[in-house]
């Protein structure tokens, strides 16, 4: 496992340092394709005899980092938890109602969208997979990783509010999806599913899962907080923020609540309080330490994804039916925005390009993969796991590299629609 991290580690660097060298394209984009493109290089070297074993030594490498492991029991905590701490807590308590809404009506409604415009591709292409399993595949595409976009988000200027809104979705959804994954999967029975396949079932692991861990998450914030807030010393604070998020990530999954959520909502509570936890020179570099490490960590798991492609045995079918979900998918997403969007936009002032911006800047990740490689063996696993690949790789590639002029328009539509809106205060206030 160590020679493996360490393989990754130092493709990741080069990868990442090539890109900042001559490319320039967003980091996480750019490791991703060109892991992608290794793997498929050395794919196409190894049909011609002229790899001498180096895919096989490679797949045995990854198959030892376990990218599932690597993900939900490993960074995905300290991802959370880095995120939340980025972002404004009070811009985001007064947005939290458009934030909640999509992160679980938006989620809901695709899973159910893709769950089943997936059962129709799979049946299309020749791929008898059941609609349950259809199903746990719309559960685990539905969560969006706007990670890759949110560097070019901010060069773009968008708005504070959007930018807070997409990576307060994405956060609250991630943990959402899992959730949403689990339940489908306790009431199914499939992947070792520990209630009765049943509904009471299933909304009992959801409230456990999803209000247990919010529940949980406010505990382990608000402790740290209250430690952090009692001493000066910036080592040992950025020491107590990485052990509650560690720890708390661990006693959670022991306890059977949603570890996502809980990192989201500590992470949360630590930015809300950060001001008053720590002092000016202390607060700069714990903000410091979570932002590097979760640019490292996002390196680290992009390049995981292109990677990764080794592993992935394929057939034309289930390319497919990959290809095809691409459109699903993005349909989904779409719907999934537009509908709930009619119940918050007049409450907080969302323009009319919030929606584009969303549905084409919702990029599918390491979530995505890393649940699908978590599937139990079956004849269904290869199907999804494929078309899982084909779109997380077409929403980093593809829309992650085309998001930019959606995001500026939407941001000129939005300084557009304030500065009517202060004339026309303006007017109001005259004699």
């Amino acid at each position: 496992m160590l020679t493996a991290f360490a393989v990754l580690l130092c493709l990741s660097a080069l990868l990442a340092w090539a890109n900042e060298r001559w490319v320039h394209l967003p980091s996480t984009v750019a490791v991703t394709l060109a892991g992608a493109a290794s793997s498929i290089v050395l794919i196409l070297l190894d049909t011609q005899g002229w790899t001498f074993g180096l895919k096989q030594q490679a797949i045995e490498l990854w198959q030892a980092l376990d990218f599932t492991a690597f993900v939900l029991n490993g960074i995905l905590s300290l991802m959370l938890f880095a995120g939340a701490m980025s972002l404004d807590a009070t811009l985001m308590m007064r947005l939290r109602a458009g934030i909640l809404t999509f992160a679980g009506v938006s989620t809901a409604i695709s899973t159910v969208l893709i769950g089943f415009g997936a059962w129709g591709v799979f049946h299309l292409v020749g791929l008898d997979i059941p609609l349950i399993w259809s199903l746990l595949f719309g559960a685990l595409l539905s969560p969006t990783d706007p990670v890759a976009v949110l560097d070019m988000l901010k060069r773009a200027k968008v708005p504070k509010k959007i930018e807070t809104l997409i990576a307060g979705e994405s956060l609250f959804n991630d943990g959402v999806g899992v959730v949403f994954f689990i339940v489908i999967a306790s009431a199914a029975g499939v992947g070792g599913g520990h209630t009765e396949p049943s509904l009471t079932g299933a909304l009992v692991v959801f409230v456990q899962e999803a209000l247990g861990g919010i529940a949980f998450g406010a505990l382990i914030g608000w402790i740290t907080y209250r430690l952090c807030r009692s001493i000066e010393a910036a080592s040992v604070e950025i020491l107590l923020t990485l052990a509650s998020v560690v720890g708390g990530y661990v006693l959670a999954a022991s306890l059977g609540l949603s570890g996502p959520l809980a990192m989201v909502v500590a992470g949360l509570v630590m930015s809300a309080g950060k001001e008053r936890a720590f002092g000016e020179h202390t607060r700069e570099r714990i903000e410091g330490f979570w932002e590097t490490l979760d640019e490292v960590l996002n390196i680290l798991l992009f390049a995981f994804i292109g990677l990764d492609v080794l592993l992935t045995p394929t057939a034309v079918g289930e390319v497919l039916a990959g290809l095809l979900m691409i459109v699903v998918a993005l349909v989904a997403r779409f719907v999934s925005v537009a509908l709930p969007m009619t119940l918050v936009r007049r409450r907080d002032g969302y323009g009319p390009w919030t929606i584009r911006v969303l549905t084409w800047g919702g990029l599918r990740g390491g979530i995505a993969i890393s649940l699908a490689l978590g599937l139990p063996a079956s004849p269904y696993r290869s199907a999804l796991v494929t078309a899982t690949y084909v779109v997380v790789l077409f929403t980093i590639a593809v829309q992650g590299l085309t998001v930019m002029p959606i995001v500026r328009r939407a941001a000129a539509a939005e300084a557009a629609a304030e500065a009517a809106a202060g004339e026309t205060e303006n007017r109001a206030a005259r004699p």
